[in-house]
């Protein structure tokens, strides 16, 4: 069985998380019970940032998934770690405000946003919210307009990438009901309709290709195709889109048998497709996310 860094068993045969001793824990609170080990949270949030400090120049920025486990106490330690935040819902987003979360670290992802939803963000001057179709960008430029605000924005494209993982985990190819697609022009005609609109700005673009991913190649083929489609729009529009967000999706080790990347891994290769893919196309490296 697969055994995490911060798990053992003490001498009184107990499992032990953190150091912690679980029996004691459970006598002390009762169950059922969460408990997490700071140490491991924050030496992984320093892994992915270092990462991208080593080997990118430290231009961007790691964001904790919320949907993992959303409260203050989380929030407040990504917050101190220098990292930022993807919200998917308003209790999240709500959760994140009530502990004063820098608003400008905050990312708002999702498939299906309500009005109510969207206004609450806009508010609330959320750093960007990740558009996924064509009706939630109108929605979105009625509510900027409503509240005489610009808003920033990224749009979700679907790459077409084979993510080599669970059919039910794939989000990256044509199919998928996240994003606009790719190859058929869908994304870049969006991307047109977004510089048209007055009250929204287009900051970058963001992809997903899945999760619980053993393989680097998926990242690199996504991340050379977002470079080209930035160069497109460029070469099309004069428009120099200024940030890349790659997402995330990184396999964990749930058996003995997976073979999980190392957390700096990611940035080691795909820091380099992306600087190859820029100078190719002669475009300035983006500011990038995961």
């Amino acid at each position: 069985m697969f055994v995490s860094d911060c798990l053992s068993v003490n001498e009184a045969g107990h499992l032990t998380i953190g150091s912690a001793d679980t029996v004691e824990l459970a006598r002390t609170y009762g169950t059922p019970l969460y408990v997490f080990d700071e140490g491991t949270i924050r030496e992984t949030l320093r892994q992915y940032k270092g990462s991208i400090d080593r080997y990118y120049g430290g231009k961007g920025l790691v964001a904790y998934a919320s949907k993992a486990f959303a409260c203050k106490e989380i929030y407040r330690i990504v917050e101190s770690e220098g990292c930022g935040i993807d919200v998917v819902s308003r209790g999240e987003l709500y959760t994140a405000l009530s502990d004063g979360f820098p608003v400008e670290k905050i990312f708002y992802h999702g498939n299906n946003k309500t009005v109510e939803e969207l206004t609450y963000a806009i508010e609330h001057n959320v750093g960007r919210i990740v558009v996924d179709n064509l009706t939630e960008l109108e929605r979105i430029s009625a509510i900027a307009i409503s509240q005489n605000k610009v808003v920033p924005i990224l749009l979700r494209i679907k790459p077409g990438i084979d993510a080599h993982t669970h059919n039910f985990v794939r989000t990256g190819q044509i199919d998928s009901k996240f994003g606009v697609a790719l190859e058929n022009g869908e994304a870049l005609a969006i991307i047109k309709k977004a510089l048209a609109m007055q009250h929204l700005h287009l900051k970058g673009v963001h992809c997903h290709i899945g999760s619980q991913i053993f393989e680097l190649e998926p990242f690199e083929l996504a991340a050379e195709r977002m470079v080209e489609l930035m160069a497109q729009v460029r070469d099309e529009t004069g428009y120099v889109i200024e940030e890349l967000d790659l997402g995330g999706g990184f396999g964990i080790c749930y058996t003995e048998k997976d073979a999980a990347l190392r957390y700096d891994s990611y940035m080691e290769k795909v820091s380099v497709v992306v600087k190859e893919a820029c100078e190719r196309l002669h475009f300035p490296q983006p500011f990038m996310m995961l």
